[in-house]
This record gives C-alpha cells, structure tokens and sequence, in this order.
C-alpha cells in the first residue's frame, strides 16, 4: 500500500540532517515523498566568490534543494514563500516578511492546503524548541502542529535528536578538525532527552544517499564541515539513526518502534 510522507522543513539543507533517512527508506520502499519548506535560506553565509555574478543566494539554495531532493527520492518540492528569520536574537527577526513573525493560522493553511492534496499520511516536524532554538525551527514546531489540525493528518512526528546519544557519541567524534562540531555545553542544549523519544529509525541502509544529500547543499555544507569531514564509520555512527517523538502521543513504555508509517 502506498503511502505518502510530507516532511516540512525551516531551510534548504536541514531535510539532511533529520530526515534525510527515511526520506530515502519511504521512497525506496515505494511510497511518496513530499519535501516542504517554509523559507529558502536567504540568511545563509558563503564564501565570497562562491555565487556566480548576479546569483542570489537564495537561488542557488532552491537548486541545491532540488538536487538533494533528487537524490533522495523525493516526488515534489514546495516552498511556502517566507524569508529565512536568522540566528536567534539578530535583526532579521523583525522582518515583517520572516517566518518568524508569520502568523500561525495563514502558514498553517498553507501547509494544510498541500497536506489536503497529498492526503498525507504522515507529517514530520522538530521539537517545539526546535531541536536547537533557531526561530524558524520553532516555527515549523507550531506552523506544523496547526496545519495537522486543520487537514487532519492522522500521524505526526517531531524529528529531532536524541541528545544521550550525542553525548555518548561526543568521546568518538573528539578531535575532528572539521569544521562546527559540537562542544559538550552546545549538546546539553540539542534535541530531546533519550526517554521523551518514541521511535528510532535505522537508516545506516541509506547512509551514502544522505551524505550525498548534504554534499548537494554546497553553499552551507562544505567538504571542510563538520558533517562532511568525518570517516565514513563516525558519520554512520552519529547519523545513521534517525529519532522521533510521536506528537501528541503517549511517552514510549517499551521498545523504540522503527517505523514511521504504521503496518
């Protein structure tokens, strides 16, 4: 039985992260997959000279979505139209235009408006901190929350980090020269606690496709990153699962379940 997952998203490059497994799992498996996002990145950093003469940043990051979403077996791309808001407390969050002062119930039927046409089955959003605190990430959280509501998507789950894991992974991670790692105080602020999780998704299956995925996204994840610096075995460690919160649910009593889209 074909399903379809709607996996809504704050900028270009964060379905990799998060998602980016299962993402691949459901379309391999023969499902649909449908990537939202709610701005196209228009406050990201590149280097200077990394645009071509007269290309926009935010151009470049709608292509290099497509890529990715290509890559990953994704059936259609939307963007909702808003402005990326920026790190936590700078000026780009005033902006009237940023998703961050969009109001809840007009983002929310926009959402709803592709949940209704994909009659989705499943929606994934981030923790209502949104995994680290950026504002769009919140947003996401609530824009994401509502719009369930209003199509009434009958599964919904929040993607986030298992924080435990994190910290348990910080000793083999020690020492990378990449670019961004993280420091213990950063990790202690990531994502959900172990037991405020209800699923772990193993996607070690569909590693080389989400590498591949964030290498798509060149503008914001380089060759000297973090992510994209680490041996092979270390990035299956720290990304080859992926883990969520079923929204609204019951807290887990037993096992992890595995899978996002019920049997």
């Amino acid at each position: 039985m074909t399903r379809t997952l709607v996996c809504f998203h704050a900028h270009p490059d964060d379905e990799t992260i998060s998602t980016a497994g299962v993402m691949a799992r459901a379309a391999a498996e023969g499902h649909r997959v449908v990537l939202v996002v709610a701005t196209r990145g228009e406050h990201g950093e590149v280097p200077p000279g990394f645009l071509d003469e007269d290309e926009l940043l935010w151009q470049r990051r709608e292509a290099e979505t497509h890529a990715s979403a290509a890559i990953l077996g994704v059936s259609r791309v939307e963007f909702l139209g808003y402005v990326d808001s920026g790190m936590i407390d700078t000026h780009t969050n005033e902006a009237p235009e940023s998703f961050w002062q969009a109001d809840i119930g007009e983002a929310a039927l926009r959402l709803a408006e592709i949940l209704l046409e994909e009659k989705a089955d499943v929606l994934t959003i981030y923790d209502d901190h949104g995994n680290y605190g950026h504002p769009d990430h919140i947003q996401v959280h609530r824009v994401g929350s509502r719009a369930a509501e209003i199509a009434g998507t009958p599964a919904v789950y929040q993607a986030t980090m298992n924080r435990d894991h994190f910290r348990r992974m910080l000793s083999a991670i020690a020492g990378q020269e990449g670019e961004g790692g993280p420091r213990l105080e950063e990790i202690e602020a990531l994502g959900l606690s172990e037991d405020e999780l209800t699923h772990r998704v193993d996607v070690t299956e569909f590693i080389e496709a989400k590498r591949a995925s964030m290498r798509a996204h060149a503008s914001q994840i380089s060759e000297q990153s973090f992510f994209l610096s680490m041996p092979d075995e270390i990035f299956a460690m720290s990304f080859g699962i992926e883990w969520f919160a079923r929204h609204g649910g019951p807290p887990r009593s037993g096992d992890w379940e595995s899978r996002l889209f019920a049997d």
